[in-house]
């Protein structure tokens, strides 16, 4: 089925090599992010870390997101004000391709020790990867997989974004074989070739978290 079709020079080794590079620029560059730093600051560190990995193209435009921009959905506009403070989180996502292979990874970080903010923080990665459990055991759809994270979330007394579903990855550009997105898809999505996004919104404090990864 084409949602499943990878193009001829697709090779999984590299695309795995491609995403563990990703990953590591994300938290080493997490690591360099101080605060008092802008939005516009920290992007422009992270392509240069990216630069300086060689990275060949992006694929999607990097993200980074502070303080109350951190509710905002992938294609909406950033408060170019907001500067990141003592107590504060961010996120990171970056879409580079390296080896030819796409590479997409988020993650957030959290800045001193507000116990909700570092609620909101750990959750993501607890939904994930309990989602990504219940794939594997039930074989569940996408429709599926963004119902159980979602109800999962309001255990948590966190909200979902479903503005930030998932979608195919693979060798650039990915499109050529899939637009559509995770959320939708009606078949169980098979290992590797596709991105779960975990977006959670804590209304009571106006911050989000976020966590995406291939479902391996």
């Amino acid at each position: 089925m084409i949602s499943e079709n990878c193009g001829a020079t697709f090779n999984l080794e590299l695309y795995l090599k491609a995403r563990s590079k990703t990953i590591q620029i994300v938290q080493a560059t997490a690591l360099k992010i101080l605060p008092g730093m802008t939005e516009a600051q920290a992007i422009k560190l992270l392509n240069q870390n990216l630069e300086l990995a060689g990275v060949e193209k992006f694929w999607h435009p990097t993200k980074f997101r502070i303080n109350s921009n951190t509710t905002k959905s992938f294609r909406d506009i950033s408060d170019i004000e907001v500067v990141l403070k003592n107590e504060d989180l961010f996120f990171i996502d970056i879409g580079p391709v390296f080896f030819d292979h796409e590479g997409d990874y988020g993650e957030t970080f959290v800045i001193g020790n507000d116990p909700k903010l570092l609620h909101l923080q750990a959750a993501t990665k607890k939904i994930f990867y309990e989602t990504q459990a219940e794939w594997k055991k039930h074989k569940l759809n996408g429709i599926q997989l963004y119902e159980f994270a979602a109800n999962q979330a309001l255990l948590l007394n966190l909200k979902l974004n479903t503005n930030m579903y998932g979608h195919r990855l693979g060798d650039f550009p990915h499109a050529l074989h899939f637009k559509g997105k995770l959320g939708a898809f009606e078949l169980c999505p098979s290992p590797n070739l596709w991105v779960l996004e975990i977006h959670l919104i804590d209304e009571s404090i106006n911050r989000g978290a976020f966590f995406e990864d291939i479902l391996i």
